[in-house]
């Protein structure tokens, strides 16, 4: 209950300091929305050319990348740690966070959130509708329970994740190019994976596994019962990496020596 009470009041002085600069907050919404229209145009041209990939139709595709949006942006919104290593160990911020009772990760996410960027739910929700309208889905009572579960699930696996790399600069105060390259790497994840080959597939499903944010849960959903069981892992394996990263970062702390030494 604190750690809600806290996250509200962090929300409101975010929305403060936020809204005291209306038209950047206003143009941040509208790049984020012109970013994910981009790849949606880039999917119909793709379409344009051909009926199927992968074996999946253009709605499916559609379908399965305005899913990915609703994780991606419950991810950003909560976990945006792109700047951790310049304003937490570079300008000692950290210290300062140690100091105070509740956990090192709770206060750095709450100080670093985004919630502008929750409107690509919204977003995700608009392009999954165009989809589902579309394509002849029949879902069960219980889908939209498995809807939530997954969306979760998916979230932890890149929080895990980031977490994971973000930790990294507890041990060092140089800054890493890994997160990029990662960030490029999440991005398959949005599209069928039997799209890619076999050593493709297992390193997004098992060793950085954003196929379990977007593809798997979404086939599941779409009806396509070749994924069931992947699909069904999503909270789990959410849940195992968010644990490894949870971990790295404790293991980081403790490593930590304080700003200037």
């Amino acid at each position: 209950m604190v750690q809600f009470q806290l996250l509200w009041e962090y929300f409101k002085q975010y929305m403060k300091a936020r809204l005291e600069y209306r038209w950047d907050f206003i143009s941040q919404f509208f790049t984020d929305l012109m970013s994910q229209a981009i790849n949606l145009v880039f999917i119909l041209v793709v379409f344009g050319h051909t009926q199927h990939l992968g074996g999946w139709s253009r709605y499916e595709v559609i379908f399965i990348y305005g899913y990915f949006l609703i994780p991606w942006a419950v991810f950003t919104s909560f976990f945006n740690l792109w700047g951790f290593n310049d304003k937490y160990i570079i300008r000692g911020e950290l210290d300062r966070v140690l100091t105070r009772p509740v956990h090192s990760l709770v206060q750095v996410i709450m100080e670093s959130m985004a919630p502008e960027s929750l409107m690509g739910v919204l977003t995700g929700s608009i392009v999954m509708g165009w989809a589902v309208w579309h394509l002849p889905l029949d879902w069960a009572w219980y889908d939209p329970l498995l809807f939530i579960m997954f969306v979760l699930g998916g979230v932890a696996v890149y929080a895990g994740i980031y977490v994971a790399l973000t930790s990294i600069s507890l041990y060092s105060d140089s800054k890493s190019d890994i997160q990029p390259i990662v960030y490029n790497i999440g991005t398959y994840g949005r599209y069928p994976v039997n799209i890619y080959s076999k050593i493709i597939q297992f390193v997004l499903t098992w060793i950085l596994p954003f196929a379990f944010v977007g593809f798997y849960p979404a086939s599941y959903l779409l009806g396509n019962g070749d994924w069931k069981v992947y699909a069904m892992l999503t909270p789990v394996i959410g849940a195992v990496f968010f644990s490894l990263g949870l971990y790295s970062w404790n293991r980081g702390i403790e490593n930590y020596k304080g700003a200037g030494s």
